[in-house]
Formats: structure tokens, C-alpha cells, sequence
């Protein structure tokens, strides 16, 4: 039963947290306009592939996520 209640913890803060960077995001200046995100611009066409961004934000989540890994498996 404990085990459940870890994981509602954690879930809960993840909703949390995401609700949190959905408020903020739009806000956020630098989310897709790092160096190596690339914006493509036509008549009709804007297309955006923020490869630089995907990159950073997938190093932040790897390390949050060994991070809590680590504090759970002591």
C-alpha cells in the first residue's frame, strides 16, 4: 500500500507540474529560439522543428527523472 501511495504523490506532481509549464510556457521566451532550432517560412506554410529545444528538454527530463529514481531506491 505504500508503494501505491509514492505513486499517487509522483503522479499528482507531474500533473501538477505540466498544468504549471502549460500556464508558463507561451510566456517562456526561450522555448524555440535556441541556436539549431530550425523555422521554415512560406506564403501559406510555418512550420517550426525546435530540434535544439527537443534536445535540451530531453537531457532536463532524463536527469529529473534519474534523480527520482535514485531518491525512491535507496
Amino acid at each position: 500500500m505504500q508503494q501505491l501511495g509514492k505513486f499517487l504523490i509522483l503522479t499528482g506532481g507531474l500533473v501538477a507540474l505540466c498544468g504549471v509549464l502549460l500556464m508558463i510556457g507561451p510566456n517562456f521566451p526561450i522555448i524555440g529560439k535556441l541556436p539549431g532550432d530550425i523555422h521554415v517560412k512560406r506564403e501559406n506554410v510555418q512550420i517550426c522543428f525546435p530540434i535544439t529545444t527537443s534536445i535540451l528538454l530531453s537531457v532536463i527530463l532524463s536527469l529529473l527523472l534519474w534523480a527520482i529514481s535514485k531518491l525512491f531506491h535507496r
